[in-house]
This record gives structure tokens, C-alpha cells and sequence, in this order.
């Protein structure tokens, strides 16, 4: 095994936590798993005939979409197990445990939900969103709720300004954080994200 040099996580244990993901990792789909989605035949007829594909190209589009679909919720799984790893009092409950948050501190009274995007979340999921948060900093007065994008490189760790119903909230207990701001935190180790990002080819290449 080559020397990953990260100073936050051992060799062994990124390799292996990336093996996991790997070995999890959807490359395929047959047809029973493709018809657990139900799949409007109307849209895949509109999709065949305004992008010029024949059926089975529509079809094969579909399943590749699907497939990401899953990946995507593997590499979800791939950030906040590797919080496991982070030690300090950081947590990766069960879900429903814990308040059914994502990511737990409880020494440090951080509780973290991890999301894609959540400014563009739906009306419903945003205000199901800032209601669980609210309520943990109504019921612990030393908590913090990080809310996580995993899409924002931003470096950012702000106040999350909740807009609804013509009406706006903010608490400074209730943070909106970018995924690298949120590495640093958690392995107290600044670059922490780039860093994975960085060493990741090459453990991959060392997994194939």
C-alpha cells in the first residue's frame, strides 16, 4: 500500500474506506430492478422522438440515469462514513438515532444534516428542514445545527437565512456550511477536503 500522507486519516483506513465505496458502487442494472422505478411510457416516447433516439436508446438513458442515481447516494454515504473516521466525539447514527440527524457531536452539541443543494430544496423539505433544527435549538441551548452542502466549495460557514411564506428566519445556532469548511471542522485539519480529493486517483488506481 503507497503512503496517502493525509495526517488526519491513516493509510489503511482510507484505502479501505474507498474499497467499500468502490465494492458498493452500482455499475450495472437488470430489469426487475429497472421496473421497481415506474417509468411513464409517455416520457420515454417524448424523449425518443425530440432527442432522435430510437427506443432502446431512451431506454438505455433511463438506466444510466438510474444508475447515477444510486452512485449518487453512494458517494453521500462515502462523506459521512468517513466522518467515522474523525474521532473527537463525532458520530454517524442509525438512522432515526440521535434525532435522526446525519452527523452528531454530542460533546460538542453539533448536529449536522447533509444535503445537496438545500437552497433549491422544496417548499415542504425546507420547512421540514428548519422545523427539526429549530426544534433541537429550542430544546438544547448550547446546540449548534449545521446544515452541510455538499455541493458548496465555498468555504463558507454562515448563518442559514431560511425564506418562507414572505417571511425570513435566521439564528446564528443554525449554520449553513460548504463541504470543505465542514472538513476542516470535523478533522481539525485545514485543506482536509482537497486533500481527499487530491490522493483519491491514486488510491483508486491502487483499488483496480
Amino acid at each position: 500500500m503507497k503512503q496517502y500522507n493525509l495526517g488526519f486519516v491513516s493509510d489503511e483506513e482510507i484505502y479501505n474506506h474507498v474499497k467499500s465505496t468502490v465494492l458498493q458502487y452500482r455499475r450495472s442494472i437488470n430489469l426487475k430492478e429497472f421496473n421497481k422505478n415506474i417509468i411513464d411510457p409517455i416520457k420515454l416516447t417524448f424523449d425518443s422522438k425530440i432527442y432522435g433516439q430510437t427506443m432502446a436508446q431512451t431506454i438505455e438513458s433511463e438506466c444510466i440515469r438510474q444508475i447515477d442515481k444510486t452512485n449518487n447516494n453512494r458517494i453521500g454515504y462515502f462523506h459521512q462514513y468517513l466522518f467515522k473516521l474523525a474521532g473527537n466525539g463525532w458520530e454517524v447514527p442509525a438512522n432515526g438515532d440521535k434525532g435522526g440527524f446525519d452527523v452528531v457531536n454530542e460533546e460538542r452539541h453539533i448536529f449536522v444534516e447533509m444535503k445537496n443543494k438545500p437552497s433549491k430544496m422544496k417548499h415542504s423539505a425546507k420547512r421540514a428542514l428548519a422545523i427539526k433544527a429549530y426544534d433541537k435549538l429550542l430544546h438544547d441551548k448550547d446546540a449548534t445545527v449545521m446544515i452541510v452542502d455538499m455541493q458548496n466549495l465555498s468555504g463558507i460557514n454562515v448563518p442559514w437565512i431560511i425564506r418562507m411564506d414572505d417571511m425570513s428566519f435566521v439564528n446564528e445556532r443554525l449554520r449553513i456550511v460548504s463541504i470543505d469548511k465542514f472538513y476542516d471542522l470535523i478533522f481539525s485539519h485545514d485543506g482536509a477536503y482537497s486533500q481527499i480529493c487530491n490522493a483519491l486517483p491514486t488510491i483508486l488506481s491502487d483499488i483496480n
